[in-house]
C-alpha cells in the first residue's frame, strides 16, 4: 500500500510541475524523486494516457499546449511578436547568404526579417510570400522569384496546385524555413495544411534546410506535419532556446546557432 502511495504522490507532484513549467524530462524528474528513469517514463505514460500531460521526446508537455492544435494569430499579430529576437535571427540567416546563392525564404514573418536584412547583393530569392516580396524589391541587384498561386490573407502568402507546380523546375541552394510549431517528437508543423504541402515540396528542391525560428514556437504543435527535426541542417532560433532543445538537435547531427 505504501508504494502504490508513493507512486500516486509523485504523479500527482509530477502533474503540479507540469502546470506549473509547461514541461518537464525525464531525467530531472528521476534524480527529484529518487527512482529510476524507468519508473518516471511509466508515469509519464499514466498521465499522458489521462490526458494530463503529452509525451514529449525526454519528457512531457502540458496538455494545454499540445491537447489541441495551436490557435493561428491574426497576421498583424504575428510581426510584431518577439520582433527584436526574429530581426537578431534574421541578421544571423542573411549572413549565410553568398553573391551567387539561389535561395527559398518561406512565408512568415521571421522570413520577412531575412529579407530585411538581405544586402543588395547578386542573389536568387524564391518565395511565396508577400511581405518578403515587399521588402526586397528595392533591391534592384536580387533576382526575384515569386511563386504565384491563391493569396491567404492570414499568412499574407500564396499557396495551392500552381504555386507546388512552379517549384517543380526549380533547385535551391537553401530553404529559409518558418516555423509555426516546434516539437522534438512531433516534428515542424503549420495550421494550413496546403502550406506544409508546399513546404515540403521546398525541402525536396533544396541543397540545404534552414528553421528560423524563435524560441516561443518549440513545444507548439500545429495539426499539419511538415518534416521531422532530423531533416534540418541548421537551426537558427534566439539564446532564450531551451538547453535540451539545443543538445538534443545537437545530438541528432543538426547544427544550432543562436542569436
Amino acid at each position: 500500500m505504501t508504494a502504490t502511495r508513493d507512486t500516486s504522490q509523485r504523479r500527482l507532484q509530477i502533474s503540479e510541475l507540469v502546470r506549473q513549467h509547461g514541461s518537464v524530462q525525464v531525467t530531472s524528474l528521476a534524480k527529484r524523486f529518487g527512482v529510476s528513469m524507468q519508473t518516471v517514463r511509466k508515469d509519464l505514460r499514466f498521465l499522458s494516457e489521462r490526458g494530463v500531460m503529452a509525451r514529449a521526446y525526454g519528457g512531457g508537455i502540458d496538455s494545454k499546449v499540445v491537447g489541441g492544435p495551436v490557435a493561428e494569430a491574426p497576421y498583424e499579430a504575428k510581426r510584431t511578436s518577439h520582433l527584436d529576437e526574429k530581426r537578431r535571427i534574421g541578421q544571423l540567416a542573411a549572413a549565410l547568404v553568398k553573391p551567387g546563392d539561389t535561395i527559398v525564404i518561406d512565408s512568415g514573418t521571421t522570413g520577412i526579417q531575412l529579407a530585411e536584412a538581405l544586402p543588395n547583393t547578386e542573389v536568387t530569392v524564391v518565395t511565396n510570400d508577400f511581405g518578403v516580396l515587399s521588402s526586397l524589391a528595392p533591391k534592384s541587384n536580387i533576382n526575384l522569384v515569386m511563386l504565384g498561386g491563391e493569396l491567404r490573407r492570414k499568412s499574407m502568402s500564396f499557396y495551392g496546385g500552381l504555386t507546388v507546380e512552379a517549384l517543380n523546375a526549380l533547385h535551391v541552394d537553401r530553404l529559409f524555413l518558418g516555423v509555426d510549431g516546434f516539437d522534438l517528437e512531433r516534428g515542424i508543423t503549420t495550421h494550413f495544411e496546403p502550406e506544409a504541402l508546399l513546404n515540403r515540396k521546398m525541402v525536396e528542391n533544396a541543397g540545404s534546410v534552414v528553421a528560423i525560428t524563435d524560441s516561443s514556437k518549440f513545444g507548439k504543435v500545429c495539426l499539419h506535419r511538415i518534416i521531422a527535426v532530423a531533416e534540418l541542417d541548421l537551426l537558427i532560433t534566439d539564446k532564450d532556446a531551451p538547453a535540451e532543445i539545443v543538445s538534443a538537435m545537437q545530438q541528432l547531427g543538426v547544427e544550432v546557432q543562436t542569436a
